[in-house]
């Protein structure tokens, strides 16, 4: 009991210390259950109430910063046509030996996913510089300066030059992914330290992400007649978003919810030795979550081989279809996919099931989109199919996309609520962590696995 009246809180007192806009979060996480509820001898040792997210306040930014840490990849993914058939097309570019539009998506995928894979599995190990502040600071202020030179080379005519737009646009995603595997890797780190909910505000918001560029691709394809000009507004909105999630990210320490959980990381670092640096068992931790952590690859691995590469390459079938030709890859591919994958995520705010024991079996189920893609109409960019089309009708592909996307999104969201409980809180943070870093590896994996799509067909 003396040792408990010794401790000061820094929330009440005269010796109260200012806010500082820098939250420390250094692979470290307070001891609280999946309900966010502390644990009682820290809390009573403080004498503090646990506090509530007043208005959910922390549990949005964490949604728009789930919103930011997809929104350069849903950006250029999202801008198929503008690539393919506007900056890369046959009728706006010189005549070259290389034709650079027909692995763009697979090249793009690939260009995105080595350096988001590379980084993430780094930042769990190394320490890449500074507390977890500066390695956010700096991915998205790095973000909006690449993004700002793709805005540039949408103003410049290249129809002169591709190959030389094709790689300058490679490398752009190149830099802009290595930034954002360090961003997303963060993220998903300090929200793991939060109750279970804040993991699912991340993916809810990277799935609406999605939705959000989809939107914003159909509005300035309506809007302006020029596609250069289409184009130039839609990677300002990606600069505007991630201007919003730097401001609200230095929100956090000024709520006292956020606090709450960083006064009880710092209390359970002192209880737990003096100042001897944590020595992390990151085999032991990989171990005991590898359940959920293969269930995040896989989940993702199945999601990344169809979609976009396959998905957005598969043609209508019948010209009476309600959706027209020029939308229906933008509606039944990236717009479907946005929705549902979205609301699949959502949904797990009201149901977890199954539990994380079982996971796994609906989540290999879904290998089975694989095959099922391939049997639609899907044609390979200047390719011609050979192989017999066995799903002709365009509602049964809408109804296979559907139940993808909605699965990849409610899978997935289950898969990173869980990895962090199956470790002790101390670790959580970096269960976390791994649990991003697997989310990348299977996309990266998907995205190799795609490059086989045109084989199946051609």
């Amino acid at each position: 009991m003396a040792e408990a009246k010794s401790e000061k809180s820094p929330f009440i007192g005269k010796q109260q210390a200012p806010v500082t806009l820098n939250p420390s979060w250094e692979s470290k996480l307070p001891p609280h259950d999946s309900n966010g509820k502390g644990s009682t001898s820290v809390l009573a040792k403080l004498g503090l109430p646990a506090p509530k997210d007043k208005f959910l306040i922390v549990f949005f930014i964490f949604l728009l910063h789930g919103v930011g840490t997809l929104m350069p990849w849903n950006m250029f993914i999202t801008a198929k046509s503008y690539f393919e058939d506007f900056k890369l097309g046959p009728n706006n570019t010189v005549a070259t030996e290389v034709s650079y539009r027909s692995h763009f998506m697979q090249n793009m995928g690939f260009a995105s996913q080595i350096p988001n894979l590379v980084f993430n599995w780094l930042n769990i190990f190394v320490n890449l510089g500074g507390d977890l502040t500066t390695r956010i600071v700096y991915s998205i202020i790095f973000e909006m300066v690449i993004l700002l030179v793709t805005i540039i080379l949408a103003m410049l005519d290249s129809s002169q030059w591709p190959g030389t737009f094709f790689w300058a646009t490679m490398v752009c995603i190149v830099l802009l992914n290595v930034c954002n595997g360090i961003y997303q890797n963060t993220i998903y780190g300090i929200v793991a330290s939060l109750p279970i909910k804040y993991t699912g505000a991340v993916v809810l918001g990277s799935n609406i992400s999605g939705c959000f560029t989809t939107a914003m691709a159909f509005i300035c394809g309506e809007i302006f007649s020029s596609m250069r000009t289409s184009a130039i507004y839609y990677f300002v909105t990606a600069i505007l978003v991630l201007l919003l999630c730097f401001d609200t990210y230095f929100a956090l320490p000024l709520n006292k919810f956020f606090r709450h959980y960083e006064t009880i990381s710092r209390s359970s670092e002192k209880k737990s030795d003096s100042k001897v640096q944590l020595n992390v068992p990151y085999w032991q931790i990989f171990k005991k979550a590898s359940p959920q952590l293969f269930n995040i690859f896989l989940t993702f691995f199945v999601t990344l081989a169809v979609f976009p590469a396959i998905q957005s390459n598969v043609q209508r079938s019948d010209p009476d279809f309600v959706v027209g030709k020029s939308h229906f890859v933008l509606v039944t591919c990236f717009a479907t996919f946005n929705v549902f994958a979205m609301l699949g995520s959502l949904t797990t705010s009201w149901v977890k099931w199954p539990g994380p024991r079982f996971l796994w079996v609906p989540v290999v189920l879904r290998l089975a989109f694989i095959p099922l893609f391939v049997m639609c109409n899907y044609v390979p960019p200047d390719s011609v199919r050979k192989l017999t089309v066995f799903i002709d009708n365009d509602w049964v592909y809408w109804g296979i996309g559907i139940a993808m996307a909605y699965s990849s999104g409610y899978l997935s969201s289950l898969g990173m609520m869980y990895a962090p409980q199956t470790v002790h809180t101390k670790y959580q943070t970096t269960a976390g962590m791994y649990g991003a870093a697997m989310l990348i590896t299977g996309i990266f994996s998907g995205v190799l696995f795609s490059y086989l799509g045109p084989s199946f067909v051609v």
